[in-house]
């Protein structure tokens, strides 16, 4: 593994820091949030036009720029540093990706130059109490627990009366930027409780009858999360039949998500650290600035390393996505750890509702909320592992969905298993 970055790879980070550093500081996020979208319309279209932020892994065959999740992992960085509320994650991370895998070529075609251009925003629209759950994060989703289990909960789907199309009926809470995505990627169940299966549906807000979206006081107001209740919505199959194997494009994206947000919140995490170091350095006390006490250089030394291993961790998950849950793990730690240091190392300042510390703290609290806790994402990554046994009916990751099959060759099971415990070394 070569873990030098290209000329190219850097020249994105250094172009969106210095464009951030202009157009998205503290006062500019805390009006975005403000507006009805959650975030600066304008700098979106920037961000889309010059940098073609949104369309950096898609192919270019679509407008996209054709890159891997490394590149969106270092853009996602420098966002998580300045706290920039945008539909990036949303649409970029969460929904393009599963357009991409599963729709049909006329899907295809007509969506993803547009999320590439920056004129189309989307959400996905998850059903249970965490996303984390239905991307594989934190437990298997081949069930459908997750989403109401064929029975009662979640989006049910059933075909309409004339037998043309689908209709949708259930709610999912906390989407992210779902109260203003141009299109919903919902995932619904189909078939009653005998014959369940996951789906994904494309539901256009703008002509969707029975649709109501309601954006949702959230912990970090700069990540907007809505309420999408769907009452007979009319909606779209994803791709050519009901027969794909939705669960395991979820657990693919779940991967890669993960491995993207780990940059995120390693961005968090050096930016508040960031900070934190620039206000010891001019607060003082006694007579000297409080950044000269022993004890106050033990605690920023401790965080610097605690967030440098988060980065070595996301940016290797970047490379190989199957580290993405461990990373992301050690990334929310570190946010977490270092956020809650510089409220602390700011005092009485930090302590304020005006100081931008708490923003930063917010943003790690609603990010483990999202898509943790940590403790469950080590959990699954290490049964997955097989260090405290393989969960229940799993052999280990097969590199092809959330999990193989218990009826897999015993060899090829042991080296998945060698596999995955290496990674697991390598980021812990």
């Amino acid at each position: 593994m070569d873990a030098a970055f290209t000329e190219e790879q850097e020249a994105i980070r250094r172009t969106l820091r210095d464009l951030l550093a202009e157009h998205a500081g503290p006062g500019a996020v805390r009006a975005a949030v403000r507006t009805p979208e959650g975030y600066d319309p304008a700098l979106w279209r920037r961000l889309a036009r010059d940098l073609g932020l949104p369309g950096l892994a898609l192919p270019e065959e679509y407008g996209g720029a054709g890159c891997t999740a490394t590149e969106l992992a270092l853009a996602c960085e420098e966002t998580g540093r300045a706290l920039l509320p945008s539909p990036l994650l949303a649409t970029a991370v969460l929904a393009a990706p599963l357009i991409a895998a599963l729709g049909t070529p006329g899907q295809r075609a007509g969506l993803l130059p547009r999320i590439a251009d920056g004129s189309l925003t989307a959400a996905l629209a998850l059903p249970g109490p965490s996303p984390a759950a239905a991307l594989g994060l934190t437990g298997d989703n081949r069930d459908g627990a997750w989403a109401g289990g064929g029975r009662s909960g979640g989006v049910q789907a059933h075909r309409a009366a004339d037998g043309g199309g689908w209709r949708l009926y259930g709610e999912a809470d906390r989407v992210p930027d779902g109260h203003s995505a141009g299109l919903l990627l919902v995932a619904a169940h189909a078939g009653g409780y005998p014959r369940s299966r996951t789906l994904l549906f494309l539901v256009r807000p703008e002509a969707a009858a029975g649709l109501v979206r309601t954006r949702l006081t959230a912990m970090d107001e700069t990540r907007p999360l809505a309420r999408v209740e769907l009452r007979d919505t009319e909606a779209e199959l994803l791709g050519a039949d009901d027969a794909q194997d939705v669960s395991g494009a979820l657990a693919g994206t779940g991967r890669t998500a993960a491995a993207v947000l780990a940059a995120e919140a390693v961005g968090t995490a050096a930016g508040a650290l960031e900070r934190t170091v620039a206000y010891v350095k001019q607060r003082e006390q006694f007579g000297r600035a409080i950044g000269s006490f022993q004890a106050v250089k033990h605690r920023l030394a401790d965080l610097y390393v605690r967030v440098e291993a988060a980065r070595s961790a996301a940016y290797y998950a970047a490379w190989d996505p199957s580290a993405g849950p461990l990373a992301l793990a050690q990334a929310l730690e570190a946010a977490r750890i270092a956020t809650g240091e510089a409220v602390q190392l700011h005092g009485g300042t930090g302590f304020t509702w005006e100081h931008e510390a708490h923003l930063y703290f917010k943003r790690a609290a609603g990010d483990e909320l999202l898509l943790g806790p940590v403790h469950r994402l080590r959990d699954r990554a290490a049964r997955l592992a097989g260090l405290f046994g393989a969960a229940d009916g799993e052999a280990g990751d097969d590199g092809t969905g959330d999990c193989g099959t218990g009826g897999t060759d015993g060899g090829a099971a042991d080296a998945r298993a060698a596999g995955a415990r290496a990674a697991y070394r390598a980021v812990v």
